[in-house]
């Protein structure tokens, strides 16, 4: 069931928000050569609780971590610990965010000095399949429509979108209904309202779409180890313009 959220439910989804916006952005700053992913995790952690948040991934299905930081050809739900970042990784940081029982949601996947220009492009391609998705999240679309328009994006560049994981609706809970594919048919799939909030998350692969997952039962790696990008924003239909609920600005 995809539920429609009343304006009061909206404001607590809106501040949860908030806090995990600020949270990626303040991280973004520290995300440099030398730094390790567990000192990156406790400075998410810390600037959550500073705004008053808790860190939502903590404790979720036995996860021991504030965040989730997936470097190169991690896809998403990396583990931090002493792994140092070096010159030339990408690093995906994921922040969730637990808030008078409601959550946030947000990533982005960040380069580290000097990257190949094919790189460049696969960034450019994530950031630019996210918007393409919010864009078609309005009143009187499907939930095709978001989805479609990520998979055009990524194909247009040659890039392959993963096929076995989604965004997902946002809420009391931090994963809701529905499931939101990277790709998708236009016109297809549950109606989009005013009033439903949606993670939107475009995970896009510089080789194949097929992934595994590693033996520590979370870090989801690209099947062919190639680079993959991770962009995701909490958004609120409206009816009009989609809100941007972990908008940086």
């Amino acid at each position: 069931m995809i539920l429609i959220k009343t304006p009061e439910e909206i404001e607590k989804v809106r501040a949860a928000c908030k806090i995990a916006a600020l949270t990626l952005l303040n991280l973004e700053k520290h995300i440099k050569e030398g730094v390790t992913t567990e000192e990156l995790d406790r400075l998410g952690e810390e600037m959550i609780v500073k705004c008053g948040g808790q860190a939502a991934f903590k404790g979720y299905r036995g996860y021991k971590h504030a965040t989730c930081i997936s470097v190169n050809e991690e896809v998403v739900h990396g583990i931090p610990g002493k792994r140092k970042i070096k010159e030339g990784d990408i690093v995906g940081m994921d922040v969730g965010v637990l808030l008078s029982g409601f959550y946030g949601d947000v990533a982005r996947t960040y380069p580290v000095g000097r990257i190949s220009k094919k790189v460049e492009q696969l960034l450019k391609c994530g950031w630019e399949a996210l918007q393409a998705g919010i864009k078609n999240a309005r009143t009187g679309n499907h939930l095709g429509d978001i989805s479609h328009a990520i998979e055009e994006r990524a194909r247009k560049e040659g890039f392959s979108v993963v096929r076995d994981l989604f965004g997902h609706g946002v809420g009391r809970n931090l994963h809701e209904d529905p499931l939101i594919p990277n790709f998708g048919r236009p016109g297809e799939g549950p109606e989009l309202y005013a009033g439903m909030i949606l993670a939107i998350e475009p995970m896009i692969n510089l080789g194949g779409s097929r992934i595994v997952t590693l033996s520590d039962g979370w870090t989801v790696v690209t099947e062919d180890r190639s680079l993959s990008v991770h962009f995701e924003n909490t958004i609120l239909i409206t009816k009009g313009e989609p809100e941007v609920l972990t908008s940086d600005s």
